[in-house]
């Protein structure tokens, strides 16, 4: 694909990526069987590992986690109230606050439902079925994971086999679509749309995603320089793994290559 030549010129060491077209084909850069450290990306693997402890009824989403009424959907949708660390700072419902914290809450609740470490229910229930064969869970389900491009290509082609289509749906859903919070990177947004694990698009801007990409556009991007998208109004994924820190380099070239990339796949 001519777009991919951009990433030849990108400032990082290392770069993979797979794009998946509207047909499903996949289209793939450099070496896709390469693990890096996935950030925050890892909060989508967390996520849908939640919303699986949800199927199977071992939680609920609206299962109150602490004193205050917080619920696993607020901690999911960073709603809870947490700082980034954790700590208090609102009620549930108030502002969108991204919280590492609160993932590592909802990761030890569902340990404590299921009796079994989040990274072990992670890799028997997502990792294994999807066949993601080199992702593991080494740290904190806010941002501990590792994979390769391999691996985020079966979870995003099998999570719609894994997770029924209703959950799904609530996943990528904006949940309390109102709430104004600062997105990490890219300043305070009105509102600050989030699902139940994934950002939406929205009307963002700025965003790391491109102008192009639908309202309807759910993924997450890591401070270790790595992102996943996909655009279900045009059927068009990304997935883009490096390792070079997110910082200003990033902030013009990673909306350039998905807009220049959707473009070809979409026509």
């Amino acid at each position: 694909m001519k777009s991919f030549a951009q990433l030849e010129s990108w400032p990082c060491p290392t770069v993979a990526a797979t794009a998946i077209g509207p047909d499903g084909a996949t289209h793939a850069w450099g070496d896709t069987a390469r693990v890096f450290e996935l950030a925050s990306v890892t909060k989508l693997l967390t996520a849908a590992t939640v919303h699986l402890a949800v199927e199977e009824g071992s939680v609920a989403l609206d299962d109150v986690v602490d004193d205050r009424g917080t619920t696993i959907a607020d901690l999911l949708a960073h709603a809870g109230g947490l700082a980034p660390n954790g700590l208090v700072l609102d009620e549930p419902g108030m502002r969108r606050i991204y919280s590492n914290g609160g993932y590592e809450r909802v990761a030890e609740t569902v340990a404590q439902a299921t009796e079994m470490p989040f990274r072990d229910y992670m890799r028997e229930g997502i990792f294994r079925p999807l066949g993601m064969s080199t992702a593991v869970l080494a740290g904190s389900p806010a941002f501990g994971g590792q994979a390769s491009v391999d691996d985020l290509v079966a979870f995003v082609t099998g999570l719609p086999s894994l997770l029924a289509p209703s959950t799904l749906t609530a996943m990528t859903s904006a949940y309390l679509p109102e709430l104004i919070g600062v997105l990490p990177g890219y300043g305070r947004q009105v509102p600050n749309p989030w699902g139940l694990g994934p950002e939406i698009r929205a009307e963002k801007n700025p965003h790391w995603t491109a102008p192009e990409n639908s309202p309807a556009t759910w993924g997450h991007f890591g401070q270790t320089g790595t992102f996943l998208w996909v655009d279900p109004e045009v059927n068009i994924s990304l997935i883009v793994l490096t390792d070079r820190a997110f910082g200003e380099w990033a902030l013009p070239l990673w909306p350039r290559f998905s807009s220049d990339l959707r473009i070809e796949l979409a026509n």
